[in-house]
């Protein structure tokens, strides 16, 4: 047997609470009179019990979904990922027509289309990665990590003078281009280099690297 709403005590006035319609809830409260001599009435008010609980938990869901966008600009509820494309394929090897250190499956925060905000974000990535010197050694833990997070920043990076150029001025684009590319190119020495474990090949690579991540940040500030 199933009860609704129906409490000793319950004065009209909270009654009339209890029943007024919610926008944004869905109430059902359910209570069971189960006879504990008879197993079988035990299990059917069992049964009943864990399909409400099941609904309340769809019905929690399905509101939750309807509340948050799919892409709001800072985070995706829906997967897979998608996999961003350029528009200024100069950035790319010139051999390979692609980039090595490119990770697919991470999430870029949509910071809109102005030069400002890229520049910005480029130069607190090049800070990051001028954080990396003090990893660099004949380590293969640690080398594994400055591999794995210098493809992540040099991504970051990519993307972000993807639509820095597009932003630009036609007068600015051939010295970011140049100074995207020599950056891209210093990447991929680093981290073939950093696959050597050889602590001169690695040091020699990242000063290079290091003084075009300067040179962006000069630019970019």
């Amino acid at each position: 047997m199933a009860t609704y709403l129906l409490q000793p005590g319950l004065t009209a006035a909270a009654a009339s609470s209890l029943l007024r319609p919610r926008s944004r809830r869905r109430l059902l409260l359910v209570a069971c009179r189960c006879q504990t001599t008879t197993a079988g009435r035990r299990s059917a008010c069992l049964s009943f019990g864990l399909a409400a609980v099941t609904t309340l938990l769809q019905q929690h869901a399905a509101l939750a979904a309807d509340d948050e966008p799919a892409n709001n600009g800072w985070w995706l509820t829906e997967f897979p990922l998608p996999v961003p494309k350029i528009v200024n394929k100069e950035l790319n090897n010139g051999e390979t027509g692609t980039r090595s250190f490119v990770r697919n499956g991470i999430y870029i925060a949509d910071i809109g289309p102005s030069f400002a905000a890229h520049a910005y974000r480029l130069r607190s990535t090049a800070f990051d990665l001028l954080a990396l010197e003090d990893l660099l050694g004949n380590n293969a833990d640690r080398a594994n990590y400055v591999i794995k997070y210098l493809r992540l920043k040099s991504t970051f990076m990519y993307f972000d003078f993807d639509k820095l150029l597009t932003a630009a001025d036609a007068d600015q684009r051939p010295q970011l281009l140049d100074l995207a590319n020599r950056l891209f190119d210093s990447f991929e020495r680093l981290q073939r280099a950093c696959g050597t474990k050889d602590d001169t090949i690695i040091g020699d690579s990242y000063a290079v690297t290091k003084i075009i991540l300067q040179e962006v940040m000069a630019r970019m500030a």
